[in-house]
């Protein structure tokens, strides 16, 4: 059986996920795949994210990838990363988008007339670069990795789950907002671990360990 199967759905930040995760994981099988049968057939999957949403919700229909998308989503551990973490909720403003409505909540871009610090210096939207992430709950994909620990952004929209449970982490730019959920065996991340050095690559590494449970 398939250790891990990133999912192809024509766009999205792949080969640097899968490169990642054989970096952490050399002895486990890992593909980059379109086939359903062969993201059916793996132990845990991973849906990265890069572009607009919309672009990737067509991609992902067009793709005929949907259905098993969601359905690996309810029975394995599952990463969603970036815009991967987006396509898990129900609308987005981009768009404005459907999600797959695998949880519930929205997700919305930054609004422009709260962009800017405490000192009244103006913050660029999209938020990139390296920010500090505050861990809500314990989780076995935060083993290893100390709160606070700065990962990698890129991105306009960021989730606003209708439950506050899910959410695992947050950061602030300028306010605090969500971005990393759990929920169940999925684990999911607004932030690019593959390009977020150490701790990312510790993060993937829990990944290809966990068992789906909290």
């Amino acid at each position: 059986m398939l250790d891990i199967a990133v999912v192809d759905y024509g766009t999205g930040n792949l080969r640097s996920v899968a490169k990642a995760l054989l970096h952490v994981a050399p002895e486990r099988t890992i593909m980059v795949s379109s086939d359903p049968a062969t993201i059916r057939s793996a132990k845990r999957v991973v849906l990265p994210g890069q572009s607009a949403m919309p672009d990737c919700m067509r991609a992902l229909d067009q793709s005929g990838l949907r259905d098993v998308v969601m359905e690996v989503a309810r029975d394995r551990p599952f990463l969603g990363i970036c815009l991967g973490l987006q396509m898990l909720f129900d609308n987005s403003e981009e768009g404005p988008t459907s999600g797959l409505g695998v949880l519930p909540g929205d997700v919305v871009r930054f609004r422009d007339e709260r962009m800017h610090d405490s000192a009244g210096h103006r913050l660029k939207v999209p938020h990139m670069g390296w920010s500090r992430v505050a861990q809500k709950e314990d989780h076995p994909l935060w083993r290893g990795v100390e709160d606070h620990t700065r990962f990698y952004f890129a991105h306009s929209y960021y989730p606003v789950p209708d439950d506050p449970g899910l959410t695992a982490a947050s950061v602030e730019y300028p306010a605090a907002f969500t971005c990393a959920i759990a929920s169940a065996n999925i684990f999911a991340v607004q932030f690019h671990p593959e390009k977020s050095h150490s701790a990312g690559l510790q993060l993937l590494a829990n990944f290809v360990t966990w068992d789906g449970r909290v």
